[in-house]
């Protein structure tokens, strides 16, 4: 089956039919194209749907986000979200693999087809230019044999009168023997055209005809097997996809399953639990009997009291309805006495916790300035220690004022928890440091938590003492004159400007010498030559300890 044999007389028909195959492809690749704009399209609109109902910070919305059901539709957005990502894989496959490669195919098949029917062109002319040759050839050999014969049939005729002279006969035979071997000569030119004509249709028909359909038949071939091979790439593309799609979807389940609408049931109860007991009943006042109105025992203002002086209003005890009386809305005050005791006691408990990670932050920072001032005082090259009082004097400033607050809103939180039965019960028996007899005041509530085991709060004493700067010890490497040897190498992560004393600036990418590790206050000690060291932070370095250097710590 081949189109030079079968197809030899439809060269327009091929260069129509190749010219279809071409734009087939070209439909295709649109096609292609269009579905990787649909995929990014699609992408991005789910990107922008899951960013729309991302909780926004800072706000109620993120508060909401510890019940179990709005954590999974927190872990369903972000599953969506890459879910998206996956679709965006699939347009960037299917433009680098289809629509890329099937272009350049495009151009590549269009200068072979152009070719290819330039030669089929050419060859044509050629056959043309032959056919010609041999017409006029033919005609030349007809014409001159006419005049042969008209030249003969003259010369028989001047023979045949007697009335001619012997030189016009001489003369007729003459012309009649020129006409004659012109008409030969024609005849042989003619013979010879054919025959080469015949040559040239052969090998045209036989030869050159085949030879290039062949090759637009291949060209063609390729073309179908690529547009095949191509939508292949297209389901294989779809279909790599699939199993993280899948995962996707999976984690959407596993959130889902997660709900437990237990756990957001005590999470409501922890929220909104106002800590008061229910009120008892209202006692009868007798009307008819001259005798002073008081409050139920059993009434709420009395159970909140704790043997406090009641609180009255205009004369009538107002007390015991209080909680279902509208607030007035205002200012929040600084002790959050406007809450019930239960959310009142969160709010104290989460303050606290905020100030003593701030004391905490203040005291590594205060640390980490001891450390580099005592530095400074055993290499005084390095930095002036005085310049550094200023800094620690405002940062130990701060974690007094700070440790002020907290111990304010600790005695807060113990008159709060003071007044809460049942937490300070449960507080007994996570601590054991109560007998199990009454109701603690609020300054030995205050002492037990100082003196709990979690650490977070403590002595007033240690407290006092630990405002004192304590300048804390440090190796005695900078006792020697001689400089320090190098224990390794390291590379420079990022660029770092060194502006205060004792930093050392670094270009991204160097390489310099180690001669201290760090110590656990974030600061390696580095040389770049015998004049320039000092310290970068340990996050901008990429260390390289000798294990055969002295000093060198062993990793394993």
């Amino acid at each position: 089956m081949s189109w030079g044999t079968e197809l030899w007389d439809q060269f327009d028909n091929l260069e129509k039919h190749t010219q279809w195959g071409i734009d087939v492809l070209e439909k295709y690749i649109k096609f292609v194209k269009e579905r990787t704009e649909i995929e990014l399209s699609y992408a991005k609109q789910l990107r922008n749907l899951s960013k729309k109902y991302q909780p926004k910070k800072n706000s109620k919305e993120e508060e909401e986000y510890r019940y179990t059901s709005c954590k999974a539709f927190l872990s369903t957005l972000n599953e969506m979200n890459d879910y998206a990502g996956q679709h965006e894989v699939i347009s960037e496959n299917m433009t680098s693999q289809i629509t890329t490669d099937l272009a350049r195919f495009v151009q590549e098949l269009k200068q072979e087809r152009k070719s290819n029917f330039h030669d089929g062109r050419k060859a044509q002319q050629h056959m043309e230019t032959c056919w010609k040759q041999l017409e006029s050839s033919k005609r030349r050999f007809e014409r001159d044999c006419k005049e042969a014969d008209r030249a003969q049939q003259y010369f028989e005729k001047m023979d045949a009168d007697i009335n001619v002279t012997k030189a016009d006969v001489e003369k007729a035979r003459q012309q009649a023997q020129i006409r004659h071997q012109m008409a030969e000569d024609s005849k042989a030119d003619y013979s010879s055209s054919l025959q080469k004509f015949n040559q040239e249709q052969h090998e045209y028909y036989h030869t050159h005809i085949p030879s290039i359909f062949q090759k637009i038949q291949e060209m063609e071939e390729r073309r179908i097997v690529r547009i095949g091979e191509s939508m292949k790439t297209y389901a294989e593309v779809d279909r790599q996809v699939i199993p993280i799609i899948g995962k996707c979807l999976d984690g959407i389940v596993k959130a889902a399953e997660a709900i437990n609408q237990k756990n957001d049931s005590q999470l409501v109860i922890e929220a909104y639990k106002s800590g008061f007991e229910p009120p008892g009943d209202i006692e009868f006042e007798d009307y008819t009997q001259p005798m002073k109105r008081t409050v139920s025992d059993n009434s709420l203002s009395n159970s909140r009291g704790d043997g406090k002086p009641e609180l009255k209003f205009g004369g009538k005890s107002k007390g015991k309805l209080w909680p279902f009386i509208k607030k007035n809305k205002g200012a929040t005050p600084e002790d959050f006495s406007n809450l019930p005791p239960e959310q009142r006691r969160k709010k104290l408990q989460q303050k606290v916790d905020e100030l003593n990670k701030e004391i905490q932050k203040e005291m590594d920072q205060r640390d980490a300035i001891t450390k580099m001032k005592d530095v400074y005082l055993k290499n005084p090259q390095m930095g002036d220690p005085a310049s550094l009082d200023h800094k620690l004097t405002e940062v130990s400033q701060n974690i007094e004022k700070l440790r002020l607050e907290a111990q304010k809103f600790e005695a807060w939180l113990a008159e709060v928890e003071g007044r809460l039965p049942a937490r300070g019960e449960q507080a007994r028996r996570q601590s054991g440091m109560y007998d199990g007899q009454g109701t603690p005041t609020a300054n030995s509530c205050a002492q037990d938590r100082e003196s709990s085991p979690d650490g977070s709060y403590t002595e007033e004493r240690s407290q006092e003492n630990e405002v004192k700067v304590l300048a804390t010890d440090f190796d005695d490497e900078f006792d020697d004159e001689e400089p320090l040897p190098a224990i390794g190498t390291c590379k420079a992560l990022y660029t770092f400007e060194g502006q205060n004393e004792g930093t050392i600036s670094v270009i991204e990418g160097e390489i310099l010498y180690v001669i201290e590790e760090d110590k656990g206050d974030g600061w390696t000690r580095i040389r770049r030559n015998e004049d320039e060291e000092g310290y970068v932070p340990t996050s901008y370095v990429e260390v390289y300890l000798d294990k055969n250097a002295k000093g060198a710590k062993t990793y394993i």
